[in-house]
C-alpha cells in the first residue's frame, strides 16, 4: 500500500492521515497530526527541522522509507509521544535531549523566555534566577541561554530528571551559568535568594490524571499529579517563595487548568494571569510584596489541606 509513496511530502501526508485515522492524542510539543508527521519524517532522514519546502519533492530511497514507516508504526502502536521516539524536543528555540525520565517540554513559558519576560521584568534587574521543578532543565537552561548575564539554578526532587538536566546543561554549554540542585521545592535552598523564580510544577488533579489519554502514561507521574485540585505544589511554592525572592523579586508559576481552583481558594490574592499569543494559559505572576502582604491567607489555605 505504501509503495506509491515517494517524496518527503508524500510521507508527511501519509503519516498525518495515519495518525488522524488512529485517533492519536496530540499535545506533546505538537498539537496536530501534520506537525508530528513532519517532525518524524525529518528526524528519520537526518534533516533540519526548518528544512526549506523546496525539498518537499525530494524522493526517499528504500532504506529511508523503512525508517520513516517504522517510526510511524511505533507512534501508532505504542502511543508514545514523538519526543520520546526521537529523543529530542525543541523549547524556546533550543534543542533538548528528552526521554521518559522527564515530561516532554511544552510549557508556554517558552514564549515568555523568548520575549525577555516583557513587560514583567522591565523594572527588575535579574542577576539570579531559579527554575523550580525543572525536569529536563529546559526552562532554566533556556533562561540562561537567552540571558547570558543571569546565573540560574535548576531544581528538582527526581534523581532521574536531574541526571538528564545535567546532560542538557552540557549539551547547551551553559555549565558556567547553570547549577543543578536536588531539592524538594525550596528545602535544600536555605539562604538562596533570587530575582526571578519560575516554576512549572505538577498541577494535574487526581481525576484528570485518571482520565489522561495513553500518550501521557509514558510520562513520569511524579511530574504530573498534584492532589485533588492540582494545587499541592503551587500552594507550597506560594508559601515558601517570599524568603527566596529579592525585594523586587518576581514569581511566575504555571498551574494550567487548576487556575480556577486557585482563584477560588485565594480570592484576595492579586494574581496576574499572563496572556500569550494563543490566550491565557494558566500562568500567573506575583511580586514579593504581594506574596508577603497575603502570606497569612496563603499559609491558612495550605494548612487547611493537612
Amino acid at each position: 500500500m505504501t509503495a506509491e509513496l515517494s517524496t518527503i511530502v508524500d510521507f508527511i501526508r501519509y503519516g498525518a492521515s495515519r495518525f488522524a485515522g488512529a485517533g492519536l492524542t496530540f499535545g506533546h510539543s505538537y498539537d496536530n497530526a501534520l506537525d508530528e508527521a513532519t517532525h518524524l519524517v525529518l528526524h528519520a532522514l537526518h534533516l533540519p527541522h526548518d528544512l526549506s519546502p523546496n525539498y518537499g519533492q525530494a524522493k526517499l530511497v528504500e532504506e529511508e522509507k523503512q525508517r520513516v514507516l517504522a517510526l510511524f508504526e511505533r507512534r501508532v502502536r505504542e502511543r508514545k509521544p514523538v519526543a520520546y521516539l526521537t529523543g529530542e524536543a525543541w523549547f524556546a528555540g533550543l534543542l533538548f535531549k528528552v526521554d521518559e525520565r522527564v515530561l516532554v517540554p511544552r510549557s508556554p513559558i517558552a514564549e515568555l523566555i523568548q520575549s525577555g519576560f516583557s513587560p514583567w521584568l522591565e523594572d527588575i534587574e535579574v542577576e539570579r534566577a531559579l527554575d523550580l521543578c525543572t525536569g529536563s532543565g529546559c526552562i532554566g537552561i533556556a533562561m540562561a541561554s537567552h540571558n547570558p548575564n543571569w546565573q540560574v539554578d535548576v531544581v528538582d526532587i527526581s534523581d532521574d530528571a536531574l541526571a538528564l538536566a545535567n546532560v542538557n546543561v552540557r549539551f547547551q554549554d551553559v555549565q558556567d551559568r547553570v547549577r543543578v540542585i536536588k531539592s524538594d521545592l525550596f528545602a535544600a535552598l536555605q539562604g538562596e535568594v533570587y530575582d526571578l523564580i519560575v516554576s512549572n510544577p505538577p498541577y494535574v488533579t487526581e481525576q484528570e490524571f485518571a482520565d489522561l489519554p495513553p500518550e501521557y502514561s509514558h510520562e513520569p507521574a511524579l511530574g504530573l499529579k498534584a492532589g485533588h485540585d492540582g494545587l499541592d505544589f503551587a500552594l507550597r511554592i506560594l508559601a515558601e517563595a517570599p524568603v527566596h525572592l529579592s525585594e523586587q523579586g518576581l514569581l511566575i508559576v504555571e498551574v494550567g487548568e487548576s487556575e480556577r481552583a486557585l482563584v477560588e481558594l485565594l480570592p484576595r490574592v492579586p494574581f496576574t494571569w499572563i496572556e500569550f499569543n494563543v490566550g491565557q494559559m494558566g500562568i500567573f505572576a506575583l511580586d514579593r510584596r504581594d506574596l508577603v502582604a497575603h502570606a497569612d491567607e496563603i499559609r491558612a489555605a495550605l494548612q487547611s489541606r493537612s
